[in-house]
């Protein structure tokens, strides 16, 4: 039916273990989550619903409950080099990138969607962005970076690639359309950034 990819096999179980795995082991400082609640929150926000009209502000329940600080300057936002960025953060203990947060690390690299009056998910196929823009995934995204840019402070990190294709600010891209707006510019003291390029590939 659609052209993306179902939703991820075992889906609730993943992100209630990954709730608690981030809770007990890789930062308890964020204090006692309620991990089946956040869960049915995040649920809630797209099944029995159109996956082509889900809307980041679906989200807002589950953000709430998933919320936590954001330590001052360890933000790192960037674009198009996760799994560098996975590395240099080092699971929140040098930085803290949005997948190192509790509402990111829940659904890092998982992808899924639910079908109008019908409270199941789908496992068969989801929309892409391409097939229309309001999907649950993209959705969540755009909620997540919204909220995360908000709660950054102090020296904010960004990390571009240098050898991407459509160079390394893409416009639109996340961090141009939905963090750098939402930034709050008093609670920032500077702004470092950094532009790597791939190892045997162009400037």
């Amino acid at each position: 039916k659609w052209k993306g990819e179902g939703t991820t096999q075992n889906l609730e179980s993943i992100f209630i273990g990954r709730c608690y795995d981030y809770i007990r082991i890789v930062n308890p400082a964020v204090g006692e989550k309620n991990c089946s609640e956040i869960w049915e929150a995040f649920k809630n926000a797209f099944i029995n619903k159109d996956p082509c009209n889900i809307l980041p502000k679906d989200y807002e329940l589950f953000i709430s409950l998933s919320l936590h600080v954001i330590p001052p300057n360890k933000s790192l936002f960037w674009e198009n080099n996760q799994l560098l960025v996975n590395s240099l953060a080092d699971r929140g203990r040098r930085y803290m990138a949005l997948g190192d947060t509790l509402f990111g690390f829940v659904v890092d690299f998982l992808n899924w969607c639910g079908q109008a009056n019908s409270s199941g998910l789908d496992y068969e196929s989801c929309p892409t962005t391409v097939e229309c823009e309001n999907n649950a995934v993209e959705s969540f995204w755009r909620m997540a970076s919204i909220t995360y840019a908000q709660h950054s402070s102090g020296v904010i990190h960004v990390l571009l690639n240098g050898s991407s294709v459509g160079g390394a600010y893409p416009q639109p891209g996340f961090f141009a359309d939905y963090e750098i707006p939402n930034l709050q510019k008093d609670k920032i003291s500077q702004v470092a950034i950094w532009v790597v390029d791939d190892i045997e590939r162009p400037d």
